[in-house]
């Protein structure tokens, strides 16, 4: 009978080991397949990293161009002022232009700002709204 339960034991050891190899088996293969997936999540981590820095250096430069640009025309509405104070005549122009925005007609440019009839068709041509302008 001693024999008969170490045979037993002998088998379970053995079945035993088998069961520990098939095991170790299974975790190399997962551990495997956790470096792939690894792998893949620092190759998209890099190439998120180099988009987001091509987007922040754009957005820098976007940003360098628009404070150049505000520089540029920060002085505009002054000098404008200054155009229209020159020019009496630059007035009705501009005065035209806004009422022509209001939706004034040509006979209107005429009288109130003092316009040839040809003058006023001009402005009204260029300064209508673009949903009223003729196709």
């Amino acid at each position: 009978m001693l024999e008969a339960a170490l045979i037993l034991l002998a088998l379970l050891c053995v079945a035993l080991g088998f069961v520990c190899h098939g095991l170790y088996r299974s975790q190399q293969r997962a551990l495997a397949e956790q470096a792939k997936r690894d792998a893949a999540r620092d190759a998209r981590i890099k190439e998120l990293s180099k988009r987001l820095d091509t987007y922040l250096t754009g957005s820098i430069r976007m940003g360098e161009e628009l404070h150049e640009l505000r520089r540029i025309v920060a002085p505009l509405p002054d000098k404008v002022s200054q155009i229209e104070q020159r020019d009496p005549s630059s007035l009705s122009f501009t005065q035209a232009a806004r009422l022509v925005g209001m939706g004034a007609s040509v006979d209107d440019l005429t009288q109130s700002c003092g316009l040839s009839k040809a003058e006023a068709e001009l402005i009204s041509r260029l300064h209508q709204p673009k949903a009223r302008q003729p196709q």
